[in-house]
């Protein structure tokens, strides 16, 4: 990377990437039951100082900006809360983990139901394996709604380079693009959100909890 890592949301138009953030692709592998396991790296594209990704889902060059949100009239008013992470979220104790919740933040990827869900999992987390395979899904969480933590109230995440990631489920449809190693991310009016390790932003135009994503691509097209 060069410099500082940053997106910037433009109003009503796409992404800017600057401080050059390695781009990739990645897809979700699943397990021999169908559960979502893991990721898996499938592509790197070329490293550039400043991209722009696209926000309005309507690009013929995705994941970059192409300027359709201009002929399609994109609305990208942002509408996302402004709270840290830990306020307004459910805790689930278990004897050798915590796990934190914000459901809001939910993107569907799955991981969290695999081995009878990670909720049962932690709060089971002293039966052989469950601990390690509760740490597993929370990691693989690309937004960052699941958070594990140990005995002394350490948050327990994988150590990520910054970087982005353009996501797709196991039938290869997209999701969204999901932000790792706490990337500053500034809106159009320059507040800058929680830096995280793992958040997840809309790239199909739809989410109602903009620029963050909310599920909405996973929602069939009425139109």
């Amino acid at each position: 990377m060069t410099g500082k890592s940053r997106i910037k949301v433009t109003e009503n138009g796409p992404y800017i990437v600057t401080g050059g953030v390695p781009l990739l692709r990645m897809v979700i592998e699943v397990d021999e039951e169908g559960y979502p396991l893991e990721w898996r790296e499938v592509e790197r594209y070329l490293l550039a100082k400043t991209y722009a990704l696209c926000r309005c889902g309507e690009s013929k060059n995705k994941p970059y900006c192409d300027g359709s949100h201009v002929e399609k009239r994109f609305s990208g008013v942002e509408t996302a809360g402004r709270e840290p992470y830990l306020e307004n979220i459910r805790s689930f104790p278990g004897p050798e983990l915590k796990l934190t919740d914000k459901k809001e933040l939910c993107v569907g990827a799955g991981f969290c139901d695999r081995a009878g869900n990670i909720w049962n999992l932690t709060t089971h987390s002293d039966y052989p394996g469950f601990r390690e395979i509760a740490i597993e899904e929370a990691a693989n969480c690309p937004s960052g709604r699941l958070v594990v933590w140990d005995k002394q109230d350490n948050h327990i995440e994988p150590v990520y380079e910054p970087s982005i990631v353009v996501t797709e489920d196991p039938e290869g449809e997209r999701g969204p693009l999901w932000v790792r190693g706490g990337i500053e991310i500034q809106s159009v009016d320059g507040h800058v959100y929680e830096k995280r390790n793992r958040v997840t932003l809309c790239c199909c135009g739809k989410s109602k909890m903009n620029p963050l994503c909310d599920t909405s691509h996973q929602a069939p097209d009425l139109s």
